[in-house]
């Protein structure tokens, strides 16, 4: 199924709305298209101990895998920054164990253009399940 990224945009920004990120009061929402045409979404959820954390990225991966979906093709990721909202380092990894190099990660600006990049071009070299091998 084809969806456009008009549509996670969307479904992004809704999502971010329900951060939850009084430490640093920066919201972001994310929506994770699969390959059957099912969208997740997730938000940034902090917590006082840092490291509890949950980025938007993984909470949407998390809801699609603990669903039986581990199929996917694009996600759109919207912060509440004036700059794109790449994906950190540890979401980035998460990406690398469930999905391809080509999947595609749509990042837009609000009212601006949008990039669309690949996991691999943001995580070239990455460590996978493969390299345990």
């Amino acid at each position: 199924m084809d969806t456009s990224p008009e549509i996670l945009i969307k479904k992004a920004c809704e999502a971010r709305e329900n951060a939850y990120s009084p430490y640093s009061s920066f919201k972001v929402g994310a929506a994770l298209l699969c390959k059957d045409g099912s969208i997740y979404t997730g938000c940034n959820v902090e917590n006082a101990s840092y490291g509890a954390t949950l980025c938007a990225e993984r909470v949407a991966l998390t809801k699609a895998i603990s669903e039986g979906n581990r199929d996917f093709s694009a996600i759109a990721i919207v912060g509440s920054g004036d700059d794109y909202c790449y994906p950190c380092g540890m979401c980035r990894q998460v990406m690398a164990e469930h999905c391809t190099a080509e999947f595609k990660i749509i990042l837009p600006l609000d009212g601006m253009e949008t990039k669309i990049t690949t996991l691999g071009k943001l995580l070239p070299c990455s460590f996978t399940k493969e390299s345990m091998k």
